[in-house]
């Protein structure tokens, strides 16, 4: 008869210190706040931190916009390269050119391998050759 109250009270104290531990780590992360950091906040709003006060962070939400949150508002805290995936769309892989000579190059090459033994057929057809079968022309309809 005791045994489920013993159980009970072990998976409660379980329970609470976990959540205790999740608490530590999300204080230990808005501590680590820095400005430039991109973060994400509870609402879902992805923004740069400005400014860091006691209880309130300063963040841009858009080039000249600035909003002050509560520190507690901040769900994470992103890497750069993530920060710049999700907010600019920009991919690992990218790699912006310094001019745009190579990507005229590319766009050249591309068109070339598409276009390899394929040639236009630039000769007129007639009526004739088209095979109009009951004399109208492309369009008509009988009018009744």
């Amino acid at each position: 008869m005791l045994l489920p109250f013993i159980v009970l009270i072990g998976a409660m104290f379980l329970m609470t210190r976990s959540a205790k531990k999740k608490q530590a780590q999300a204080v230990e992360m808005r501590n680590q706040l820095q400005p430039g950091t991109g973060v994400r906040t509870i609402g879902g709003m992805y923004a740069t931190v400005k400014e860091i006060g006691d209880e309130t962070v300063l963040l841009e939400v858009a080039p000249g916009v600035h909003a002050v949150y509560a520190k507690n508002s901040i769900g994470a805290v992103l890497e750069d390269a993530e920060y710049n995936r999700i907010v600019h769309g920009d991919e690992p892989g990218d790699v912006v050119p310094d001019d745009a000579s190579s990507l005229t190059e590319a766009a050249d090459e591309a068109a070339e391998d598409t276009t390899e033994g394929v040639k236009a057929d630039l000769t007129k057809k007639t009526d004739a050759a088209e095979g109009d079968k009951d004399g109208k022309a492309d369009g008509e309809t009988e009018a009744k």
